[in-house]
């Protein structure tokens, strides 16, 4: 998509969009409204490298620091929307989900001076940066999956955990909206319940102490192809002004970076994103290899800086429990880190907005799934911890069997639930039936079950079928052994297993941290 060079600023004349409308991703219409978020779009990306690169540094010692934490809910939807908690794998060890959340609020001068738009003064605050931060169960590598700020998603029913007020469920919204909808435990209940991941623990930042977060990292290396200058005719642009090749940038240089579309690309807000990725990317291996960050002074600076604009969970309020977090953090090499764009298209209703694609699904599996993105995982065993409850007689094991077949272009396949629960009854399970007032769906072929002690019975079912015990799944949405039938099972009395792709999509645009040679492309029309 070619985009003409526009502007990167606020005008007082067009304020009125800051919460969403038309026009497409990047055009004229949309300008207004991006500019006093640039800043947002990479405080999520200094967050994190603040954990991963001064983790064991020192800055523990400065106890005082505690203070600067803000605390806030984890989860404020119903439990209903909750994804299960991750289970741990055969070493007992289980990954670790962090949303990473940055805020557009306007609560404070700083904010307001670096946000703009006076007239947005304490207005309802945007999640305009989402980035959800996957550390593996043993530790050997992380993956952080970024989502669009302009994706419509199902928002759940959330309450405020302060003023009481209920904001009920609303579809097709965008993602960013969440964060006004009592506050960022709202965002995570919608990540759940798009993804289906368990989130651990958030972190959110707002517009202050970004800059002087830049300035006490002491500079990050960027590249671009050609000499860049965003900047058009009418003086609009980030200001961005590099020669080509590799510059370090730190303080305002290293806002305008993050802050730059029009330059990159094709002028998109996914350029911008891997922009961000890539200067994320630097700092990580800027802080780990990088002695001067031993200096209290230096180290000091940086953690006043970030935990003055930290908001976390409850889990995570306490610089104890920051180190401790660190310290998992900090085993991952940095040429284990991979970060991803959510796949994503535009949508055919809303215009200039996005949603998710099949790829997304993919991707969200294979986090859910603690499957590296980078492909470098050792073969992983794909079958379930044997029972130490031995499985009943098969004549005594109730099974409830579910017609999971609808897919999204497709209607459920009439009567699988009692074809299956008859081939069940022909095998000897004299006590299965089907339940066809309940209708999931489901992508593949699962049995559930609610606790340990049926753990033994649902196994013995899936051996029976041919069903992999790797989709043998302990469920609290069920109250007995109970079989869905898949879309990958919607005819015949033969289950084949799919062969499963577990390679990151393309569209992913995945790029891996120790990558040196990552380089942006500049537009023709910005160089100088």
């Amino acid at each position: 998509m070619s985009l003409t060079p526009q502007t990167d600023q606020d005008t007082p004349a067009d304020q009125g969009g800051r919460h969403g409308g038309g026009g497409r991703r990047g055009g004229r219409g949309a300008d207004s409204r991006r500019r006093r978020r640039r800043v947002l779009r990479w405080s999520a990306t200094v967050l994190a490298v603040v954990i991963l690169g001064t983790a064991g540094a020192g800055y523990l010692y400065y106890q005082h620091l505690n203070g600067n934490l803000r605390k806030d809910d984890l989860n404020i939807g119903d439990a209903k929307d909750r994804a299960a908690e991750t289970e741990a794998n055969a070493a007992g060890q289980t990954p670790l989900n962090i949303l990473l959340i940055g805020s557009d609020a306007r609560d404070s001068k700083e904010n307001q001076k670096l946000g703009g738009a006076k007239e947005t003064f304490g207005g309802t605050p945007l999640a305009d940066v989402q980035m959800l931060l996957h550390v593996s169960a043993d530790r050997t590598n992380m993956s952080v999956v970024s989502m669009p700020r302009d994706t419509l998603v199902d928002i759940p029913k959330c309450t405020d955990p302060d003023s009481g007020d209920v904001y009920e469920a609303r579809e097709r919204e965008m993602t960013n909206r969440s964060l006004g909808r009592g506050g960022p435990g709202c965002t995570v209940v919608t990540w759940e319940k798009l993804t289906d991941i368990h989130i651990d623990h958030f972190m959110m930042i707002d517009f202050s102490g970004v800059v002087s977060m830049a300035d006490a990292i002491g500079g990050v290396p960027v590249c671009v192809d050609k000499n860049i200058e965003s900047r058009d005719r009418k003086g609009h642009g980030s200001g961005l002004k590099l020669e080509e090749g590799t510059t370090y940038v730190k303080g305002e240089q290293a806002l305008q970076w993050l802050r730059t579309r029009y330059g990159f690309g094709d002028g998109s807000d996914l350029q911008r994103a891997k922009a961000q990725h890539m200067y994320m990317n630097s700092m990580v291996r800027e802080l780990r290899k990088n002695a001067k960050l031993s200096n209290p002074g230096k180290l000091r600076a940086l953690a006043e800086a970030a935990t003055k604009a930290l908001v976390v969970d409850p889990g995570l309020g306490s610089l104890t429990k920051l180190y401790d977090l660190a310290e998992e953090l900090k085993k991952v090499p940095t040429s284990r880190i991979t970060m991803t764009t959510m796949p994503n298209e535009y949508d055919t209703i809303q215009t200039g907005r996005v949603v998710p694609t099949d790829d997304a699904t993919k991707l969200f599996r294979l986090v859910r799934e603690d499957i590296a993105l980078d492909g470098k995982d050792k073969k992983k065993s794909t079958k379930e911890k044997a029972s130490t409850d031995p499985a009943a007689a098969d004549d005594k094991i109730a099974v409830q069997v579910q017609n999971g077949t609808r897919t999204e272009v497709l209607a459920p396949a009439q009567g699988r639930a009692t074809t299956v629960a008859g081939l069940l009854v022909g095998k000897g399970f004299t006590q299965a039936v089907a339940d066809s007032s309940n209708t999931p769906t489901a992508d593949t072929t699962l049995v559930r079950y609610p606790s340990a002690d049926l753990q033994g019975d649902a196994q013995r079912v899936a051996k029976a079928l041919g069903i992999p015990t790797s989709a043998v799944k302990k469920s609290t949405d069920v109250s007995g052994v109970t079989l869905v039938v898949g879309a990958d099972w919607r005819e015949g009395t033969a289950y084949k297993a799919p062969k499963q792709d577990d390679r990151t999509p393309d569209t992913a645009e995945a790029l891996n941290a120790s990558d040196t040679k990552a380089c942006m492309k500049v537009d023709p029309d910005f160089t100088w």
